[in-house]
């Protein structure tokens, strides 16, 4: 008998690498998504601020879609959950493998999406911060956009190979996420974000923050025949001719630059880091939550008799605040700040903040208007 003879099978390589290259690119997309929808998520009112800005630029730059963009405005706060849930739920859907085609389609549309308006803001200078990664990670508009375009490559091979995956049955997990992440951003709306990404959190110093970590580095770019060069110290050879400055420990740079406090008589910014503060906030006297004012006069009453000063930082008129502390009887002094800058320190209107020497002790969302001796135990004792 003649022995049986085998042909070695080729080993399908390409194949092998391109299912390899697939899989990574399903969990990086995931998990960048997932990390980027949960931090967004955690902050809806931030990720609404952004919005805003957005359809205002392009209200102003399509004036024939003006009316559209301002319509949108009011429903930024739904947008925005909506929007930050999305890249949770696909996320997780992508990890858990759950209809895949379906998942992996919408996620090119979101990234087209996301694509368009970082290359928007990058190349006409518009909305400079998008908001990514909400306020935890800064990127410049160019490095928000070059991320995207990773994002789109990644999803594209996901597309492309999408028949090496198999769909699992895990819509149960991907309901359950779908139900935390919306959970979230209502908690967040009606109370604050439960981790506090911004500079005016408790336990910043607003003053130490207000001032650069080292010595800033600056680099001095000139020109000579066309050609840019740049030194650390300016030459003397006056060949050069000097076209900017640069700087080169970015990091060093304050993380808050615009907080400043005024009336009237004057500025006093530097005052209000002096003894103990508690500053009701009120950013816009439209949307004003007036539900809760009478458990913040009790507050604020309360406090004024231990060593506490309470005050009112605001961003409306004169006639808009007066009005407003004669009808809720408050009789504290009452000081100006950009609407900008009270968005940042607490996202709620009104809400409250407490400071000691320049330090965060507290911040409260009006429907968590503290009693006063919780407001007093939390300052530190002498």
């Amino acid at each position: 008998m003649n022995p049986i003879k085998t042909r070695a099978v080729p080993v399908r390589t390409t194949a092998t690498w391109q299912r390899v290259i697939a899989q990574i690119a399903r969990f990086v997309v995931g998990i960048i998504f997932i990390f980027s929808g949960l931090i967004k998520i955690n902050d809806p009112v931030g990720t609404q601020i952004k919005l805003t800005e957005y359809f205002e630029v392009f209200a102003l730059d399509v004036p024939s879609m003006a009316g559209f963009f301002h319509g949108l405005i009011p429903y930024t706060l739904i947008l925005s959950v909506f929007f930050c849930a999305a890249e949770v739920v696909l996320g997780v859907a992508l990890l858990l493998l759950y209809r895949i085609r379906l998942t992996s389609w919408i996620l090119l549309a979101l990234i087209v999406f996301f694509t368009f308006l970082t290359f928007y803001s990058a190349y006409f200078n518009k909305v400079t911060d998008c908001g990514c990664f909400g306020d935890a990670i800064k990127l410049k508009p160019w490095t928000s956009f070059s991320k995207d375009i990773f994002l789109l490559v990644l999803i594209l091979i996901i597309i492309w190979q999408r028949r090496v995956f198999r769909n699992l049955r895990t819509g149960f997990l991907v309901g359950l996420a779908t139900v935390a992440s919306v959970a979230l951003g209502v908690y967040a709306i009606q109370h604050l974000p439960p981790l506090d990404l911004l500079p005016y959190a408790v336990g910043k110093s607003i003053p130490a923050q207000m001032q650069p970590s080292e010595p800033l580095r600056f680099a001095y770019v000139l020109t000579r025949d066309g050609k840019d060069y740049e030194f650390e110290k300016y030459p003397t050879d006056t060949t050069y001719k000097f076209k900017e400055m640069v700087l080169m420990n970015e990091s060093a740079k304050p993380k808050i630059t615009d907080y400043r406090v005024w009336n009237d008589e004057g500025d006093f910014t530097q005052s209000t880091f002096e003894g103990n503060k508690l500053m009701l906030i009120i950013r816009d006297i439209h949307d004003l939550s007036i539900g809760d004012m009478p458990a913040i006069r009790k507050l604020m009453k309360g406090v004024e008799d231990n060593n506490v000063m309470p005050m009112i930082l605001t961003s409306v008129s004169d006639e808009q605040i007066n009005a407003f502390r004669h009808e809720y009887q408050l009789a504290v002094p009452v000081y100006k700040a950009d609407a900008t800058v009270l968005k940042t320190i607490v996202r709620s209107n009104p809400g409250l903040w407490l400071i000691s020497n320049g330090v965060v002790h507290g911040k409260w969302h009006h429907t968590d208007t503290p009693a006063p001796e919780t407001v007093l135990s939390l300052l530190p004792k002498k």
